[in-house]
């Protein structure tokens, strides 16, 4: 699978092997596995990764930038519990700090990696080009999916907080939403805003449509 050689290939470019991590990596993709998750799945991981590969020629300078994004990825909802709020983004950025300093992985990268999975709690990052530009334009990569994977990442989600009533989930996934389409633009990088930004509006506003009839 590709997320699997994009693994073994961000190892091996800061490590010079993959020997040891291939466990790590299985221990991750069962965390991406739990049945709790609705769209913080591996379809998730697949889909960031995939957004990656896209970015990587335009929005990223090495190996060592690529091994930061893909360490990312994997790691950036490690730990997902949609009680836990904000702490999701602590606790993996922790997982993602210790995980890979036991493995030899250089310090320079591990705190680039814990940047990158804080960084995705808010998803407000200035930069155009380099690591936490192509991470933050992958991670929301789905906002400019098809309507058909849009409107399934919308259900997904729902399902994850099935417990929550409409209204107080409208309005909370609204306060979610609604500053992507108030920014300037949603993405960072200049090929996700010319290719990906136009498609992420429509669903965007869609979307936020839908929520505010359940308001």
């Amino acid at each position: 699978m590709l997320r699997d050689e994009m693994w073994d290939e961000a190892v091996r470019a800061v490590r010079g092997d993959a020997h040891g991590l291939v466990s790590v990596r299985e221990d991750l993709a069962k965390r991406w596995s739990e049945a709790h998750r609705g769209y913080h799945d591996l379809r998730h991981l697949d889909e960031v990764i995939d957004g990656l590969s896209q970015l990587r020629d335009s929005a990223l300078g090495g190996d060592t930038e690529w091994a930061c994004v893909v360490f990312a990825a994997w790691l950036h909802d490690a730990v997902y519990d949609i009680t836990a709020g904000a702490e999701n983004e602590r606790m993996s950025a922790e997982l993602a700090r210790t995980t890979l300093s036991a493995n030899g992985i250089g310090t320079e990268v591990v705190d680039a990696v814990v940047s990158l999975v804080l960084a995705s709690e808010a998803h407000d990052v200035q930069e155009t080009r380099g690591p936490q530009a192509a991470f933050h334009d992958a991670d929301l990569w789905i906002l400019s999916a098809s309507e058909r994977r849009f409107d399934d990442y919308c259900t997904a989600v729902r399902r994850e907080y099935a417990a929550v009533p409409d209204d107080a989930y409208a309005r909370g996934r609204t306060a979610i939403l609604a500053p992507f389409l108030e920014r300037e633009s949603v993405y960072r990088t200049t090929q996700a805003r010319q290719q990906w930004e136009p498609a992420a509006r429509r669903n965007l506003t869609r979307e936020l449509t839908r929520l505010a009839q359940n308001d």
